[in-house]
């Protein structure tokens, strides 16, 4: 009898143990979506200027990546649609006269996928950030803000494409937690905490 239930015990023992891993299912892009539009990004920031550079890398980023053509969007059946909502320039290190020798640079945008046989928004990503701390620009090797971008939009850009074509769990957004504790260096437009409200309007 305890031969019997040695194999059931290891089995519920297994079951119950720190290794089971949680898989959620992925969200991916569903079948009859076969060419994607690239909506104008969307800037909630005052920084002037940040949609067009984020907008040419990601475009890039698709036509490298090349599972899914860019189309206008009349064309398309899928919307990937972005929102730049938070950015946040810090000083994390100063030297004896209290300049600013190091930085840290956090943008955070908001990702969403519209079906347009539907027209529905199939899911939203938060908070995906773009993060480069870098040495201030007076230093050797040192990084100008317009530079520690450029290398940002690289960042969030292959990050993007990743969730849209790869789906839910490839990428994850940062929780707004980590967020509300820093200033942004600009007011920004909008609210961080102000959900998106938005309005498909019809191509056609």
């Amino acid at each position: 009898m305890i031969k019997r239930l040695l194999p059931l015990a290891l089995l519920l023992s297994a079951a119950c143990g720190t290794d089971v891993a949680y898989k959620p299912t992925p969200q991916i892009i569903p079948q009859h979506v076969q060419r994607l539009a690239l909506r104008p990004v969307s800037n909630k920031t005052q920084q002037f200027g940040l949609e067009d550079k984020l907008m040419l890398r990601v475009r890039d980023e698709f036509l490298r990546d090349g599972r899914y053509p860019l189309v206008p969007e009349p064309e398309s059946q899928g919307i990937v649609w972005i929102t730049i909502s938070r950015y946040i320039l810090t000083a994390v290190q100063y030297d004896s006269t209290q300049a600013a020798t190091a930085y840290k640079l956090r943008i955070l945008v908001d990702l969403q996928f519209v079906d347009k046989s539907s027209n529905q928004i199939l899911w939203e990503e938060k908070n995906l950030e773009g993060i480069l701390n870098f040495p201030a620009a007076t230093l050797r090797a040192g990084l100008t803000e317009e530079q520690a971008r450029e290398q940002i939009w690289d960042i969030l850009a292959r990050n993007i494409v990743k969730r849209v074509v790869n789906g839910f769990g490839s990428v994850t957004g940062t929780s707004e937690r980590r967020i509300t504790g820093e200033a942004p260096s600009t007011q920004p437009a909008a609210k961080p905490d102000e959900p998106l409200k938005p309005v498909i309007s019809n191509p056609y």
